[in-house]
């Protein structure tokens, strides 16, 4: 072939590249239908847990169940949205009546973020650090702090007010998990320029491995924010900024994702494998199209089978609203962990 003739074929290849690539773009891009017409089943219960005389709610991102079944407990910001300077004690547990029958924490945390309660009772908080500040103030944040649950120190990952991404350093860990073995499983990242990775720890604390970085493709992350795990020990991430859940094993291997559940900033899983992700973002400029609320469906299937819409009217002008943390006790009751409103909200069957 003469070199006129080479050029042109590159010339007419490249062409042909150009049309190509806006069609595989299209088949490649997120087709998912927003899912936003289940039926809600739910009434809602506010003023349902009582504070102490003087004290308000602050923002809260966290709250779980205890191993009875209908204790809720809650890692609250200190009247605020954040616990600096603060001597207000951080963990809240409330009975099945929403009277406070246990507190402590006081002093310890800036930004208390996730919350889990594992199968001995023991109470599990992430510290992360209140958004713009950099370092952690008043050398707290980015730990992990395993409590008795009396509110005896028993564990903690990390070290108090540094940030890295090693083996015993976070940056800015939003929740936490245990496996039926003990393992731990922590999501270290809070979007920015903070981690996005999931790092597993043996049940004495000591570092096994950690996988993921910041992106979109399978095992990378972009504010993973809530963990989860269902009967068959699969780790489920709800990945908020890639508006997707990530499901893996326990050893890191991908599995799959699944988008019907929206932008999730919690996500929690019951006994029977139901699963709740509450949706605090959706808006026209974040995930245009899906409405926020809470999603129930199942971790088997991945079916939406019911939504609860978010109260906020108007959810474009806020940067979050509704819950934000979600769990369920054993009457299927379900607790919604509000940031921006300060709330705590039970939702109760309909009958």
């Amino acid at each position: 072939m003469s070199h006129s003739g080479r050029v042109r074929f590159a010339l007419v290849a490249a062409v042909i590249a150009l049309i190509a690539l806006p069609a595989l773009r299209a088949d490649t891009q997120d087709n998912t239908q927003p899912v936003n017409d289940p039926p809600n089943p739910y009434t809602t219960i506010e003023n349902w847990a009582k504070m102490p005389e003087g004290r308000s709610w602050g923002s809260t991102s966290a709250v779980d169940i205890d191993p009875d079944g209908k204790s809720i407990w809650v890692a609250e910001r200190c009247g605020a949205n954040t616990c600096v300077g603060s001597s207000l004690p951080v963990v809240l547990k409330f009975d099945a009546s929403g009277k406070l029958v246990k507190s402590f924490g006081a002093g310890m945390f800036a930004f208390p973020h996730g919350i889990h309660v594992d199968r001995q009772g023991n109470v599990w908080v992430t510290d992360s650090i209140p958004l713009g500040n950099q370092p952690a103030p008043a050398g707290k944040g980015h730990i992990v702090v395993k409590f008795s649950p009396e509110g005896k120190v028993l564990l903690t990952l990390g070290k108090t007010g540094v940030t890295g991404d090693g083996p015993d350093t976070f940056n800015q860990p939003s929740d936490v998990i245990t496996s039926p073995n003990g393992d731990i499983f922590v999501a270290d990242g809070h979007g920015g320029n903070s981690n996005a990775r999931i790092v597993k720890f043996s049940k004495d604390g000591k570092f096994i491995k950690a996988w993921g970085k910041k992106g979109s493709a399978p095992g990378e992350f972009d504010t993973p924010h809530g963990l989860a795990m269902d009967s068959r020990g699969r780790l489920f991430v709800a990945d908020r900024n890639n508006n997707r859940i990530q499901i893996f094993d326990q050893d890191g291997k991908f599995l799959e994702e699944w988008k019907q559940f929206s932008r999730l900033s919690g996500i929690y899983i019951d006994k029977n494998d139901v699963l709740y992700g509450a949706d605090s973002e959706s808006n026209a400029r974040r995930h245009a199209g899906w409405k926020r609320g809470i999603r129930v469906g199942s971790a088997k299937d991945g079916k939406v089978t019911a939504f609860i819409p978010d109260p906020e009217p108007n959810p474009d002008t806020s940067g979050t609203s509704g819950a934000e943390g979600v769990a369920a006790d054993s009457m299927g009751n379900i607790y919604g962990a509000e940031v921006g409103p300060r709330a705590l909200k039970r939702y109760v069957r309909k009958r």
